[in-house]
């Protein structure tokens, strides 16, 4: 295979990688596409390595990796701002209610739920009317140590966390669920 034939092969390849994004984002790929941009890397640093013969061609190459780094760039800035909820425009299903409402309360227990703890972070988030100064994973290690401490002290099996306005910020409020409640 030529190199002209590589490169309409790349040049395809990051056009289908921008579809498959894409079609992440608005929720019909369940996972982003990572093997297909680990692959693209790959065939970028094999193309630059040949030491393409015509000027043509390495111009051709340098567009498509400069094209395949614009997108790397903004895909990663929109996974990270979907990631911490701030997303804008974040589609939401119709007819579809969350399975966990932060301002009713989520309740969590000895193991804590994904979604549950997603749900509190992106509600505090919300509400805060600018991004959390935290990222999800400080905040599931408080939730593992308030969890635990509630239920050292108190003897229930669960904890309520709910969100409660206050002002122009959000409070997390917690509530010990014991056997009755």
């Amino acid at each position: 295979m030529d190199a002209q034939q590589r490169l309409d092969l790349l040049d395809g390849a990051v056009r289908d990688l921008r579809i498959e994004w894409e079609k992440f984002f608005n929720g019909s790929r369940v996972v982003p596409p990572e093997d297909l941009r680990e692959q693209i890397q790959g065939e970028i640093r094999t193309l630059r390595n040949l030491n393409l013969r015509g000027v043509a061609d390495n111009f051709r190459l340098g567009q498509i990796e400069a094209r395949f780094n614009s997108f790397s760039e903004l895909y990663n800035r929109r996974l990270r701002l979907s990631e911490e909820g701030r997303a804008p425009g974040v589609p939401v299903l119709a007819g579809r209610a969350p399975r966990f409402d932060p301002r009713r309360g989520v309740v969590l227990g000895e193991t804590l739920s994904d979604e549950a703890v997603e749900a509190l972070y992106h509600g505090l988030s919300r509400g805060a009317g600018k991004g959390p100064r935290f990222d999800l994973d400080s905040f599931r290690a408080y939730l593992e140590k308030q969890v635990g401490a509630l239920r050292a002290r108190t003897g229930c099996s669960q904890v309520r966390f709910r969100l409660e306005p206050d002002g122009d910020r959000v409070k997390l409020k917690a509530k010990p669920l014991l056997a009755g409640d």
